[in-house]
């Protein structure tokens, strides 16, 4: 069983070059398709904890049910936001990544190599050609 886990939307590119990224490094995580398994309200509330971030950090701004449900407005409580979220996946901010070294939202997709344990194995272009690990492993800097 791996040891990082990664909840994954296969139609999203940065969600593919982390997956990719967290492959390069020689480990095949436990890939969740969280919108055909979404996280318990546990497991949503422990990984928001552990990113350190806000429950409306996690919010997917860009999709529908955010402006049919009124949550521009910024009324509702965390609660209530993660009920949203449980009820409606997509709403889901991903990819979001667990590893022994952390819990990150990995956006950009270079964010998982703050948390994966193995270092990079060799050269890794995203999908539209962006040069970020070199032939040795080491991450390109802008």
């Amino acid at each position: 069983m791996s040891n990082v886990t990664i909840y994954h939307n296969p139609a999203c590119g940065t969600s593919r070059n982390t997956l990719e990224l967290i492959r390069n490094s020689g480990t095949e995580p436990t890939v969740i398709l969280y919108l055909e398994k979404p996280p318990t309200r546990e497991e949503l509330v422990r990984m928001v904890a552990d990113m350190g971030i806000t429950v409306r950090a996690l919010l997917r701004k860009n999709v529908e049910p955010y402006e049919q449900l009124g949550l521009p407005e910024g009324t509702f409580s965390d609660d209530k936001l993660i009920e949203f979220m449980l009820l409606h996946p997509i709403l889901i901010n991903r990819p979001i990544v667990v590893s022994p070294l952390g819990t990150r939202l990995c956006r950009p997709s270079e964010v998982v190599l703050d948390i994966l344990p193995d270092a990079q194995r060799g050269a890794f272009n995203k999908e539209d050609g962006e040069r970020v690990i070199d032939e040795q492993g080491k991450q390109i800097k802008k």
